[in-house]
């Protein structure tokens, strides 16, 4: 049981949660942060989705890693990860249609993400299945929560509601001036909350800034 929570073993799950987050550091997954992140049920759906697909494509890669040649290594990748994203894409249709609707074609896009094969090819070719389900936990809930993130703000202020609950669409707000801003609903809103936590992360941690 040590083994499998070792220090390494912890690193590579928290690592992409901060220090080396997908988006903000390694700047991937950026399209579908800017047209998932309108409201936050679809942002947190889909970040569900790439951590799962993430998770059990590593997991399947890293067990088959010594069988697969290394000229057909990608065709290999790309046929888990579709199988993956069909199951989760027809599990979504199934039992959340709304948002299923909402997420429209980025769920079956999903196999395209820049996170997802990185992920593949840099670690679960070279690492075991349990190290790879960590690494692909830890990226996919990074991207889940800067999606989150982006999302939170994005309908809070440009709908007045969270998860379809309104907030602040009452009259008392109303009367002092306070309208939602259409804006944050359009997809630039989102690439400049995405800049504004890596400003923040990178005046955070100097190690991150370039020189």
């Amino acid at each position: 049981m040590g083994q499998l929570f070792s220090k390494k073993n912890k690193e590579v799950f928290s690592t992409p949660l901060g220090l080396n987050n997908p988006v903000t550091v390694q700047v991937l997954g950026i399209c579908s942060a800017l047209a998932v992140t309108a409201k936050l049920e679809p942002a947190i759906v889909m970040g569900l989705s790439v951590t799962v697909i993430t998770a059990f494509a590593n997991v399947v890669i890293s067990l088959l890693r010594k069988t697969i040649p290394n000229r057909i290594r990608i065709i290999v990748q790309l046929v888990v990860v579709a199988a993956l994203v069909t199951i989760v894409s027809e599990i979504l249709k199934a039992f959340a249609y709304d948002v299923s609707v909402q997420l429209s074609v980025y769920v079956g896009l999903i196999i395209t993400n820049c996170i997802l094969m990185g992920r593949l090819e840099a670690f679960a070719m070279q690492n075991g299945p349990w190290e790879s389900f960590l690494d692909g936990v830890g990226n996919g809930l990074g991207y889940a929560k800067i999606l989150i993130i982006v999302a939170f703000f994005r309908e809070l202020l440009g709908s007045g509601t969270l998860l379809g609950f309104n907030i602040l669409n009452y009259e008392p707000l109303q009367k002092i001036g306070y309208v939602n801003n259409g804006l944050m609903l359009m997809p630039p809103m989102a690439l400049i909350i995405c800049a504004c936590i890596i400003w923040y992360q990178r005046a955070r941690h100097k190690e991150l800034q370039e020189k």
